[in-house]
């Protein structure tokens, strides 16, 4: 391309079936891969954007079996010096987060660092709060925006009440698969609940009879990643879903659909 990067997409892959082993994340890099190569073919001459895909150290070094915390702990360090990482090299520019399985929740962990604009969760693999839900309402409900600090953060080290605290003034997608049977998704809702108390650019869609994996509607997941990252990295115009599901209150803005064949007839 020649011309300076304005912005760099960095997908995060799942932990594989194996759980962090070496082998589990080579499959995971390997399915994240079509992906990653769409957001870097989907780059203007008017807005050149670098997509990398983020190989992890820390969480391959875990034999299968080991802790879900620690590994999913270990991911979001990785995320965390794989921003550090495009500071050095690109200089003050914005970074979206692309995550899948347990690289959606270590993207939305590694939100806090302030080159991040942006996060994509994608079937994040969130586990219940052990201690149960407080007020019958989510996973430990935090307080609204301007109210201080979030008792859920208290569990910041592992699964359960996830922080949300970090997504303060990032552009937030998440996306979950209705049939997911690895994680259930009004877990994800719950979180993006918490989170819109604190963020109003937070939304959520829900793909309707998909998996964990998200595989039955690729192409769809991936339009929709595609318009969210490049349009809160770019300045671009999001499309009209987003747009209405950033702009509804709770809970239609963390409860849209994503229609079959969605992205065909964008731009």
């Amino acid at each position: 391309m020649g011309r300076a990067p304005h912005a760099v997409v960095l997908v995060l892959p799942g932990g594989g079936s194996s759980g962090g082993a070496r082998g589990g994340s080579v499959l995971a890099a390997a399915s994240a891969l079509p992906l990653a190569r769409r957001l870097g073919r989907a780059t203007s001459d008017d807005d050149p954007v670098v997509t990398h895909l983020v190989h992890y150290r820390n969480g391959r070094r875990h034999r299968p079996g080991a802790d879900a915390a620690r590994r999913t702990a270990d991911c979001a360090a990785d995320a965390e010096e794989a921003v550090t990482e495009v500071v050095r090299r690109y200089g003050d520019i914005p970074v979206c987060l692309v995550g899948t399985d347990v690289g959606a929740l270590a993207a939305l962990r590694a939100a806090g660092h302030e080159a991040v604009a942006s996060v994509v969760a994608l079937g994040p693999l969130l586990r219940a709060d052990p201690d149960g839900p407080r007020g019958g309402s989510g996973i430990g409900d935090g307080p609204a925006e301007g109210n201080g600090s979030e008792p859920a953060d208290r569990n910041a080290g592992g699964y359960g009440a996830e922080p949300v605290q970090q997504l303060r003034g990032r552009d937030v997608l998440i996306v979950h698969g209705t049939n997911d049977t690895r994680c259930d998704p009004e877990l994800s809702f719950r979180l993006a609940e918490r989170a819109k108390k604190v963020n109003t650019r937070v939304c959520r869609f829900e793909v309707h009879t998909d998996g964990h994996g998200l595989r039955g509607y690729a192409a769809e997941v991936a339009a929709l990643t595609e318009d969210f990252a490049l349009g809160t990295l770019c300045g671009r115009d999001l499309c009209r879903p987003l747009t209405d599901a950033l702009a509804a209150p709770p809970p239609l803005g963390l409860r849209m659909p994503l229609a079959s064949g969605f992205g065909k007839n964008l731009r």
